[in-house]
């Protein structure tokens, strides 16, 4: 039985493992994407007043359907340790990106977090598990998308589903909130009202992608997978989505 006293240190370590991760530090390689946001800036799509507007859509229609998804749908096949399964999801995300800058945007954060994830979670709880997966990821047997890695390493360290899904969404939006800070979409103080006003939506999203069935991965935005077409051809590019 738990006791009183190991209940809340495993959830204030739960807590650190989510921090960490979704940290704008952590070398994930979230810093070098915009998430389609450049696209939309360079073809005068989107303006200060409206890149809220732009983040929420995207949250809705792409990254909830897609990615969010499949990441609680990897972390529940995670958790049981069946990494075919895993490595299924990951191919289904992958086939979902239909622009060549999204595949390899997600891949190679994935790659990235795979390999430092290993190294930072070696000799603890769950840093196992995270070694099979990125050796698979090594190996080339699996893609190896961000959010499907990300959900392995949620589960091997006993990072609830819900609370993984919402950790993620988070660091997508503080990472396209800072796209829009270097592209002077908004400035510091902005950049704050703009997270704490998604929030609400975050867990929307939340909500739909844990119910949400592995079939229906997927999302549906076409003006995004046009920007993202016109942006892999753009003469010059601060980010690589």
């Amino acid at each position: 039985m738990t006791s009183t006293v190991d209940a809340p240190a495993a959830a204030v370590g739960r807590l650190l493992v989510a921090m960490q991760l979704t940290d704008s530090a952590f070398p994930s390689g979230f810093y070098t994407m915009s998430h389609g946001l450049e696209g939309f800036h360079q073809a005068r799509a989107v303006t200060k007043a409206t890149v809220g507007e732009l983040l929420e859509d995207l949250l809705v229609a792409t990254v909830g359907p897609g990615d969010a998804t499949a990441l609680a749908r990897a972390h529940g096949a995670a958790s049981q340790r069946d990494w075919d399964a895993v490595a299924a999801l990951d191919r289904d995300l992958y086939a979902t990106k239909l622009n060549a800058e999204l595949r390899t945007a997600s891949t190679r954060s994935g790659r990235q977090l795979a390999d430092i994830a290993a190294e930072v979670f070696d000799g603890t709880p769950g840093g196992e598990d995270i070694a099979v997966w990125a050796a698979r990821i090594a190996a080339k047997e699996t893609p190896g998308c961000q959010p499907v890695t990300v959900a392995v390493c949620y589960a091997a360290t006993g990072v609830p589903v819900e609370q993984a899904v919402a950790a993620d969404l988070f660091a997508f939006c503080t990472s396209f909130v800072g796209a829009a800070l270097r592209l002077r979409l908004t400035d510091h103080r902005g950049a704050q009202v703009l997270l704490r006003r998604i929030q609400p939506v975050i867990e929307v999203v939340t909500a739909d992608a844990v119910v949400r069935p592995s079939a229906d991965i997927g999302g549906f935005a076409p003006l995004s997978d046009i920007m993202s077409a016109q942006h892999e051809r753009a003469e010059a590019r601060l980010f690589t989505s």
